[in-house]
C-alpha cells in the first residue's frame, strides 16, 4: 500500500509537471500576440484616452486639461451627429440588404446547372476590388452631370439627367447601394461553404415526406445557416461602423453632411484641423459604441443559435 501510494505521489507530481510544461509553451506561443496587441492597441488606447481630456494639437507637448469640453463639443458638433446617423444607417442597411439577397443566391450557386463554377467567380470578383477603388469608377457613372455614364444613357431616351450625388437621399441610397452590390458575392461565398456542409439526407427525408422547396429552405436550410449568418451579420456591422474609403471616394462626405461618417470625422477634425484632442474624445465614444453594438450582436446571436441548436 505505501509502495502504490508513493507511485500515484510521483504520477501525479510528473502530471502537475506536464501541464506546467504545456502552460509554459501555450504563453511562450502567445507572447507575441500579446505584444502586438499592447503595442498596436493598448498603448495608443491609453494615450487616445489621456489626449481626450487634452487641447493637444498633435505638434506641441505643450498640452493643457480641459476635463469633459472635447466630448461635450462632440454632442453639439452638428456635422459630427449628422456622420453619426449616416455611419448607423449605412451599418444596418447594409448589413440587412446584404444577408437579403446573399442567402438566396448562395442557394441558387449550390444547385447543380451548366457555367456554375464560372457564376460563382464572376459573383466573388466583386468583392475583389477595394471600395476606394469602387468609389471613385462608380463616381463616374453615378455623376450628376449629363456626361455620368446613366445620366448619359437617360438622355438616350429623353429623359433628364438625375443628380445621383447631389441630391442628399439619392446619394446616401447610391453609397449604400456600391455598398451592398461589391459585398454580396463574398458573403454569398460564405453561406455557400455553410450551405454545403448540410447533410443531403435532411433533404432527401423531407423530399420523402412530401415537404415543398420553401418548407425545406425554412426548415432545413435556415436553421443550418444561422451560424454563418452570425458570421456574416458580425463582419458586415463591424465594416459597416468603421467605413470610411467608400463613402469619401464618392462623395467626400456631401452634399453637405448626408454622407459623412464617423471615421472621416475623426480624420478630418484630429489630423485636417489639428484637433487631435477633439478627435481623440470622438474615437473614444465611437470605440464604446462600437463595442455595446458588437457584444449586442454577439449577445443577440448566441441567443439565436441555442434557440436553433
Amino acid at each position: 500500500m505505501a509502495s502504490q501510494s508513493a507511485s500515484e505521489r510521483t504520477n501525479a507530481h510528473r502530471r502537475r509537471m506536464l501541464g506546467l510544461r504545456q502552460d509554459l509553451t501555450s504563453f511562450w506561443f502567445l507572447l507575441p500576440i500579446l505584444a502586438v496587441f499592447v503595442v498596436l492597441f493598448a498603448v495608443p488606447l491609453v494615450q487616445t484616452i489621456i489626449y481626450s481630456v487634452t487641447d493637444f494639437n498633435g505638434y506641441s507637448l505643450n498640452m493643457h486639461y480641459v476635463g469633459w469640453k472635447n466630448y461635450h463639443s462632440v454632442f453639439t458638433d452638428s456635422s459630427t451627429m449628422q456622420g453619426l446617423v449616416f455611419t448607423i444607417l449605412y451599418a444596418v442597411a447594409q448589413t440587412v440588404l446584404v444577408t437579403i439577397f446573399a442567402i438566396p443566391l448562395a442557394v441558387t450557386l449550390n444547385r447543380k446547372f451548366w457555367g456554375r463554377n464560372f457564376a460563382r467567380s464572376l459573383f466573388f470578383f466583386f468583392s475583389v476590388p477595394s471600395l476606394a477603388i469602387m468609389g471613385m469608377v462608380w463616381k463616374y457613372i453615378f455623376s450628376p452631370m449629363k456626361s455620368g455614364v446613366f445620366n448619359t444613357i437617360l438622355g438616350v431616351f429623353g429623359l433628364g439627367p438625375v443628380p445621383w450625388l447631389s441630391n442628399s437621399t439619392l446619394a446616401r441610397c447610391c453609397v449604400i447601394f456600391i455598398a451592398v452590390w461589391a459585398q454580396i458575392g463574398w458573403h454569398a461565398t460564405l453561406y455557400l461553404a455553410f450551405l454545403q456542409s448540410i447533410p443531403g439526407d435532411l433533404y432527401e427525408q423531407a423530399t420523402v415526406d412530401g415537404a415543398t422547396s420553401r418548407q425545406q429552405f425554412v426548415h432545413i436550410t435556415l436553421p443550418q445557416l444561422i451560424p454563418g449568418i452570425v458570421t456574416s451579420s458580425f463582419l458586415l456591422m463591424s465594416g459597416g461602423l468603421k467605413v470610411y474609403d467608400l463613402p469619401y471616394t464618392m462623395t467626400k462626405g456631401g452634399p453637405g453632411y448626408s454622407t459623412y461618417t464617423v471615421t472621416q470625422s475623426i480624420i478630418q477634425q484630429g489630423i485636417g484641423q489639428s484637433q487631435y484632442g477633439l478627435g481623440s474624445a470622438l474615437a473614444v465614444l465611437f470605440t464604446l459604441a462600437t463595442a455595446l453594438v458588437v457584444f449586442a450582436q454577439m449577445g443577440a446571436a448566441s441567443l439565436i443559435s441555442r434557440r436553433f441548436q
